[in-house]
């Protein structure tokens, strides 16, 4: 990978960054902070960074913070490559490379697998991970003939309601962020190709649960919170005490795992609670006035 480069500041998230990948696609990222331990924020499926803007600012008070658009999501480049976890792990470790350690690694829903499969590789100084209602495959759910069905058309009707117009509503959900980041969010994740990359990951997605159930990540000696949101809305009633259940399950079969109730929020814990996820980042970072 060459030698990040951008400009500016300004943003919410800091200065515009690009980093190039040895094939020649370039990462956009924001840096904002300094200090150890790097913080870095991953986000949900067919979403850019722009989830972060109620979080991340507090934690780069108190440290380095990186926010990034996976390939194909915001100022990132696309990829033409089936976007397999492992492709978008080898993605995200090339960008760490350029960024001193030790690293706690922040993870929303499908970003949580992606972190955890990252930390097992034993490359990077994981110091820890904050799972932030993270899609986990100890939930019976992903595994079923109906989910099969349902991911193909949740697929297609995504990118049929972004060319009619009609997905861009539903960046409503971060709307309480900072302007820029929630203009970014409806900007860049819910037109046609933020619709597209959402298609390009999800037809990944269930293979990736099926391996990560047959072999799941070893986070040996690094501090997991495993944040679980317990608020049932109306869409995800049936499904909510089940994946409730299944962070559970992780946090537990975790020698340094803690289970952290949301009780306000669903799934996007990041929105409802953020402070919830501001003060699980901050108990994994050395104490104000602690050398570095």
């Amino acid at each position: 990978m060459t030698a990040p480069q951008g400009t500016g500041a300004g943003h919410t998230f800091g200065a515009s960054r690009f980093a190039t990948l040895d094939d020649g696609r370039r990462l956009h990222y924001r840096i904002r902070g300094t200090g150890a331990p790097t913080v870095v924020f991953e986000s949900g499926m067919g979403l850019s960074g722009s989830i972060w803007g109620l979080v991340q600012p507090a934690v780069a008070e108190r440290a380095t913070t990186v926010v990034y658009d996976r390939a194909g999501t915001g100022g990132s480049d696309d990829d033409g490559a089936p976007r397999t976890l492992a492709r978008i792990v080898a993605d995200l470790a090339q960008l760490l490379r350029a960024f001193p350690g030790p690293l706690v690694l922040v993870g929303a829903s499908w970003g949580g697998p992606i972190i955890r499969t990252l930390a097992a590789t034993g490359e990077f100084a994981v110091r820890g991970l904050v799972l932030v209602d993270q899609s986990d495959e100890n939930a019976p759910e992903f595994f079923t003939p109906a989910m099969e069905k349902r991911t193909v058309q949740a697929a297609s009707l995504t990118l049929l309601l972004a060319r009619t117009g009609l997905y861009r509503p539903f960046s409503r959900v971060g709307r309480s962020q900072p302007p820029d980041v929630y203009a970014d969010l409806r900007r860049n994740d819910f037109g046609v190709r933020g619709a597209r990359t959402m298609g390009a990951e999800m037809r990944e997605f269930l293979a990736a649960m099926r391996t990560l159930r047959e072999r799941r990540p070893r986070l040996d000696g690094i501090e997991t919170a495993v944040v679980s949101g317990t608020k049932a809305g109306l869409l995800e009633r049936a499904q909510r005490p089940a994946i409730n259940r299944a962070h559970r399950t992780t946090a537990a079969h975790l020698a340094q795992g803690r289970f952290v109730a949301a009780p306000g929020s669903g799934h996007y814990v990041m929105f409802s609670e953020p402070e919830i996820v501001v003060r699980e980042i901050t108990r994994m970072l050395p104490p104000r006035g602690a050398t570095r």
